[in-house]
């Protein structure tokens, strides 16, 4: 009798139909190199994809899916796509349907749920004309004698992924872009510096992509600019990170397995027609002194925000970030406050604090390339003394640590006898 019974069950709930998927979601956004298009999905769903000519359009089959709200294109951020449209399909189908303005290269790929996000269908637009990817600066642009020290500006997140949200929604995405636009303008009003942004909108880049557009630019310094989240709304500070080397490591093997199949640039040398021995030497010179560098500009970065605002610990910190990971541009990550913290949540939203903690930010890269700047750069021929006034607290020693000085270098630019410092006095940082 049992056996009946579930026999019945099972043959009428496989007479039923398949329960639908529903598109709940329309996003797109465009960069300097790609469109992308986001279908939201209540679940997983299998899809065929193909492109058409004259007009050129991408069409999209979802099986058994329902629209739950009709397709809506944001002409914000619209990028190659002129129209979106859908339709249904016999057998509970739905189509849709991406008109664009230029043939495009497709790619497409689903996501599964990860934070706020459920199921995706994303789909990648490259227009074939598309000429942004070509590299800006060539060899011989930094090889010129008296050329701007360039530093290249992350705002980190983007796009779909908005980052840490503070309790007031501000999105974390949106206050490190102002951040990152005002680096630019307080750097590129200094003599002998030029800043390029990343990320220039509201759309997502993969991380090692960031710090291969640093690469691409010949930067000298690659900064990633974030505002941290902690599940206690009361830690607060700004922080300065750089790459761990357990992280230093492992992107280390993955560049030299690499070399293998592509030519991998390295400081201006080519790994792909090395042996592995002499690209593993040329590799791990390049990682230490990239290291080294990354560390030196952390500590100035960090001194700089130190005397400015409050920060979150007494040094620089060490972590597995992968935006950290470009062999040759030396690269910090800076955490500009807390974005779970209200009160500094609001000040992420307030203009003049941006443009403080970008100013900041600036100086303390200034100090660090005045003390050390690269052969042939306009500051490596014009460069002033970086000065430093003392504040409560300070002894000369950790001074001299702080700038990377000898404490005799530090005394005799001064004419110090001894170790002895008063507050506010103003001396002179000895270049290298």
């Amino acid at each position: 009798m049992h056996f009946r019974l579930i026999l019945a069950l099972a043959l009428m709930i496989a007479s039923l139909p398949a329960l639908a998927t529903d598109v709940d979601g329309f996003r797109v956004w465009a960069g300097p190199d790609k469109t992308r298009a986001v279908l939201d999905l209540d679940a997983r769903v299998d899809y065929k994809l193909f492109t058409l000519e004259n007009p050129p359009r991408v069409v999209i089959d979802l099986e058994r899916t329902e629209l739950e709200t009709p397709l809506a294109l944001p002409k914000k951020h619209a990028g190659v796509i002129e129209n979106v449209r859908h339709g249904e399909k016999d057998g509970g189908s739905l189509r849709v349907v991406l008109d664009l303005e230029k043939k495009s290269r497709v790619k497409s790929f689903m996501l599964d749920p990860v934070g706020q996000y459920r199921h995706r269908l994303v789909v990648d637009l490259f227009p074939e004309d598309d000429s942004q990817n070509r590299a800006v600066k060539s060899l011989a642009d930094v090889q010129q004698k008296n050329r701007d020290v360039v530093i290249a500006i992350d705002a980190g997140h983007g796009g779909e992924d908005p980052g840490a949200i503070g309790r007031n929604r501000t999105y974390e995405k949106d206050v490190v872009l102002a951040i990152a636009r005002e680096m630019k303008k307080s750097i590129d009003a200094r003599p002998g510096m030029e800043a390029v942004l990343i990320r220039t909108g509201d759309y997502f880049i993969p991380l090692r992509d960031r710090y291969e557009k640093a690469r691409k630019h010949r930067a000298d310094l690659f900064v990633s600019v974030h505002a941290d989240a902690f599940h206690k709304r009361s830690v607060s500070g700004s922080s300065v990170f750089v790459l761990s080397r357990k992280g230093a490591s492992s992107e280390y093997a993955r560049l030299l397995a690499a070399s293998e199949n592509q030519a991998d640039l390295v400081g201006g040398v080519t790994l792909s027609d090395k042996d592995d021995m002499l690209a593993s030497v040329l590799l791990d010179l390049s990682q230490s002194a990239t290291m080294e560098a990354s560390q030196a500009v952390a500590d100035s970065v960090f001194s700089s925000l130190d005397r400015a605002v409050k920060t979150h610990k007494n040094r620089v910190g060490h972590a597995n970030f992968m935006v950290l990971k470009s062999p040759d541009v030396p690269s910090i990550l800076v955490e500009t406050a807390f974005i779970s913290n209200p009160s500094e949540e609001k000040r992420l939203r307030d203009p003049a604090w941006q443009k403080k903690i970008a100013r900041t930010i600036a100086d303390g890269v200034q100090d660090y390339f005045y003390l050390s700047p690269p052969p042939d750069t306009w500051i490596a021929s014009n460069r002033q003394p970086v000065k430093y006034r003392v504040v409560r607290g300070d002894t000369l020693g950790e001074i001299a640590q702080r700038y990377r000085v000898s404490l005799y270098a530090l005394r005799r630019a001064n004419g110090l006898n001894g170790d002895t410092i008063h507050v506010g006095k103003e001396l002179l940082i000895p270049t290298t």
